[in-house]
């Protein structure tokens, strides 16, 4: 809904410069102002708006604008042309794991559109030949399952939930099944998050920091932990850096990481403390 109110102010906004013959700096003033509350309103990043009207601005009351015989429509050119350079210019495709199941996880804010785009996303890739599979893993906002099971009735995809139980475990379980039944894309699509939220968005400054100090000091990261505590940050870094990831980085390159939930015996922990005793961990 937002987004829609916003392609009615900026057709507003368009309408009332063509219908000027001329454009003074002052009418582009104006318009700016106008197209600024506009996006303001649709909950764009004040950052990015203000940067965003600035380069509209400057290349706007330029004497090639001002002085041409459709300025409005010039302005109109300028405007299309920055959005689509905000957005990025050109089209980038989804890189496919040599290892079937692709994962994507959708991100973002409250009522930003994700539940309907990772279902056009996936029926996009359906025609392309994909066998893709929808996994609910919103368990907080009401209907967000029912929601994604609808979107996929429609376009006959299948859709992966186990109920309002931990996201973590829904997705493990979701690629495990598209292993299973030959689906080569997931999509999670999770729960909303807000900007606004200063406690999550502090803590999560916190983890940015406090991973930036042990890369920088350390050689060596031993993660204690059983169950979710393991086996989620054990996933997510076989996921990102591979099974091999410790030998390729055994001379030093990168930060080795030592699991030691799955087996708490003191001959597999005395053997990784053999392995990193002459490192800094």
């Amino acid at each position: 809904m937002a987004f829609e109110g916003l392609s009615e102010k900026l057709n507003a906004t368009f309408k009332n410069l063509r219908g000027k013959g001329r454009l003074s700096e002052e009418d582009i003033k104006l318009a700016m102002r106008e197209v600024r509350l506009a996006l303001l309103e649709a909950d764009v990043s004040y950052k990015v708006v203000k940067d965003f009207v600035a380069s509209v601005s400057a290349r706007a009351v330029g004497a090639d604008v001002l002085e041409s015989l459709t300025p409005a429509q010039q302005v109109i050119k300028i405007v299309n042309e920055e959005l689509t350079a905000l957005m990025g210019g050109a089209n980038a495709k989804l890189t496919y794991a040599s290892h079937p199941p692709t994962v994507v996880m959708m991100v973002g804010l409250q009522g930003a559109g994700k539940t309907t785009n990772v279902a056009k996303l996936a029926g996009y890739l359906r025609k392309q030949g994909k066998r893709p599979l929808l996994t609910a893993c919103d368990v907080y906002r009401p209907a967000a399952i029912t929601q994604l099971q609808v979107v996929g009735k429609q376009l006959d995809i299948p859709v992966f939930e186990m109920g309002q139980i931990d996201p973590v475990q829904i997705a493990e379980e979701a690629i495990k099944y598209a292993k299973d039944h030959g689906n080569d894309v997931v999509f999670l699509d999770t729960a909303g998050r807000l900007q606004i939220d200063e406690d999550m968005m502090a803590e999560l400054e916190e983890i940015k920091k406090w991973a930036k100090y042990v890369r920088e000091n350390y050689e060596v990261l031993i993660v204690c932990g059983i169950g979710g505590s393991y086996l989620g940050a054990a996933a997510a870094l076989d996921f990102l850096k591979g099974g091999m990831h410790n030998l390729k980085c055994a001379d030093g390159s990168d930060l080795q990481i030592f699991f030691v939930g799955n087996n708490m015996n003191a001959t597999y922990i005395k053997t990784i403390l053999d392995l990193v005793k002459d490192k800094d961990f």
